[in-house]
């Protein structure tokens, strides 16, 4: 994929000349078919309980996590085919949303796959961006435990509590993929890890319709059934935003 360097989750004036030639052909696309297929279900179950317990403790302070830098990417088109592909623990995850609209999360086992998990977040989009600008990002999704028959699978969680770095934001909620959310991961097909903003429809939803998005591998760490985090991985050495995802049922 080519890469330049840019703030991350942020839109800037490379950007908006890139995506400002590109709007008619991008806008078009989005009514080509989904050509996402369906995930191996690999990366939605348990490991080992042995190896559960290993890496909850081993990774147990995500403050240790090495930090990241995600280049924009200036363009939706571009290869990726360079990168290695997800494996085993690994999960290809997405933040979009608009400028002043809710972020969403959509998590793929790679980006050729059809999302198995998508969450609307209780946080605006430039809300995010202030916050990935300060270095490191928190987000907790919190539920209750309910009763041994009424008892459902970690990721089938319709409501949860979020906290983002320590304070409550209100409650993420978890929603099928919709068209339009099929239609980003279709745009966003070729890109594995980067940053940078989709055309909107600039006549409905005014100036700030452009659509921010965020796109990266995620190591994927299983404590139990109840808990499961996300790393956000590095693809290089530089400092950058860190940022890790926490689904915890109490």
């Amino acid at each position: 994929m080519g890469e330049s360097s840019g703030s991350t989750f942020s839109h800037n004036e490379s950007e908006s000349s890139t995506t400002s030639s590109e709007s008619h052909s991008n806008s078009t696309s989005r009514l080509q078919p989904i050509s996402l297929v369906q995930p191996s279900q690999k990366n939605q179950k348990d490991k080992p309980k042995v190896l559960r317990v290993f890496q909850s403790v081993f990774r147990a302070f995500p403050i240790i996590n090495p930090k990241c830098k995600f280049p924009t990417c200036p363009a939706v088109g571009v290869s990726t085919e360079t990168h290695k592909s997800s494996t085993g623990n690994r999960v290809t995850g997405t933040l979009f949303g608009f400028h002043k609209g809710k972020v969403s999360l959509a998590l793929q086992e790679n980006p050729k796959c059809l999302p198995w998990l998508v969450i609307e977040l209780a946080l605006q989009t430039n809300v995010l961006q202030k916050e990935l600008s300060v270095g490191m990002v928190r987000i907790v999704l919190e539920c209750e435990k309910q009763t041994e028959k009424e008892k459902i699978k970690l990721f089938d969680e319709p409501l949860w509590t979020m906290y983002c770095n320590g304070k409550k934001t209100g409650y993420g909620v978890k929603r099928e993929a919709t068209e339009d959310d099929l239609s980003i991961m279709e745009l966003l097909k070729a890109v594995s890890m980067g940053a940078g903003v989709l055309p909107g429809n600039t006549e409905t939803e005014g100036p700030d319709g452009e659509l921010a998005y965020m796109r990266a591998f995620f190591e994927r760490v299983v404590g139990s059934k109840d808990s499961q985090t996300f790393y956000m991985v590095s693809p290089d050495a530089k400092n950058g935003p860190e940022l890790s995802i926490f689904l915890v049922r109490i």
